[in-house]
């Protein structure tokens, strides 16, 4: 089943594809009240039905009105290094068998058609395509054999980052969580549809190819990682997993090509679907600022 989050004539709701477009969900159901994916996978009598909508013709709605498939999601828990290739680059050891955790907050989402804001003081702003998992069922201490039943699907995303931010301490908060960097895409594929540990992802910028992999070449797959994840903290539903960005073609360090004003972004993945974003300078700032990543250069705006 594919799911999308739309803007429809009665809101923001959780629309099924059917035949010529998408159906929503609650308005099929007659109830008025917007369905959440906490509501409809705790439901398998529900998801039965939303199933079933998918033989309805449907409606067409423009880019615009697809949104971020979870706006507000108790967590958004990150991979970091997760691909053999990127890791390497990075100068890291593939065979390392602690995954790398980081967190974001939810204001960094935002839809698969809205702009990625570069943070005001920013020099090395990056892209990361990368395959998400949305969560369906609550959970704790999940083995890796039973992860699929508590996952409500797949989704693509560009986890857009600040390097230098990002590289100025021990943690990667800072330059992981600059407001409207997490772009999120609004259709998500069910675990039954397809197989994620075989998927192509391709990243392109102004139309140039610069990322290409396969899922396959994570070196924690994505029920491992529900397993991992569901020790630290219990699962909840509509909790986002971030699985890791594969390399950067480009030079050795990765860091040959970085996100500009007016640049356009797209990440797409087999079988799921495809987010483009536009690249915006965020709009005000001061033009110097005590706290900037690069000390032995004049604290301005780049």
């Amino acid at each position: 089943m594919r799911l999308a989050n739309i803007e429809t004539k009665n809101g923001l709701r959780l629309c099924v594809k059917s035949k010529a477009g998408y159906t929503d969900i609650s308005d099929a159901l007659g109830t008025g009240v917007p369905l959440g994916i906490k509501a409809l996978f705790a439901d398998e009598r529900l998801l039965a039905t939303a199933a079933e909508l998918s033989e309805e013709e449907g409606t067409e709605y423009p880019k615009k009105a697809f949104k971020a498939i979870v706006t507000q999601p108790g967590r958004i828990l990150c991979l970091g290094l997760n691909y053999r290739a990127h890791a390497a680059q990075m100068g890291k050891d593939a065979a390392l068998n602690w995954p790398e955790i980081f967190l974001r907050h939810s204001g960094t989402i935002i839809g698969p058609h809205e702009d990625l804001i570069k943070p005001h003081f920013s020099r090395r702003f990056q892209f990361e395509g990368e395959l998400g998992m949305v969560i369906g069922k609550e959970g704790r201490f999940i083995r890796e054999k039973e992860a699929r039943n508590h996952v409500a699907g797949f989704v693509a995303l560009n986890d857009a980052t600040e390097r230098e931010w990002q590289r100025a301490s021990t943690q990667w908060t800072c330059g992981k969580n600059f407001d409207a960097t997490f772009a999120l895409g609004s259709e998500m594929l069910t675990p039954d549809e397809i197989d994620p540990m075989n998927l192509r992802l391709r990243t392109t910028l102004n139309n140039t190819v610069v990322q290409e992999s396969n899922t396959s070449e994570m070196i924690m797959n994505v029920w491992r990682a529900v397993e991992f994840l569901s020790g630290i903290t219990s699962l909840h539903p509509g909790d986002i997993i971030a699985t890791g960005t594969p390399a950067i073609l480009g030079d050795a360090s990765g860091e040959a090509v970085f996100l500009q004003n007016g640049d356009k972004v797209s990440v797409s993945i087999q079988d799921i679907g495809e987010l483009t974003n536009n690249v915006r300078e965020e709009p005000a700032g001061p033009t110097e600022w005590p706290w900037i990543p690069w000390p032995d250069e004049p604290k301005s705006v780049r």
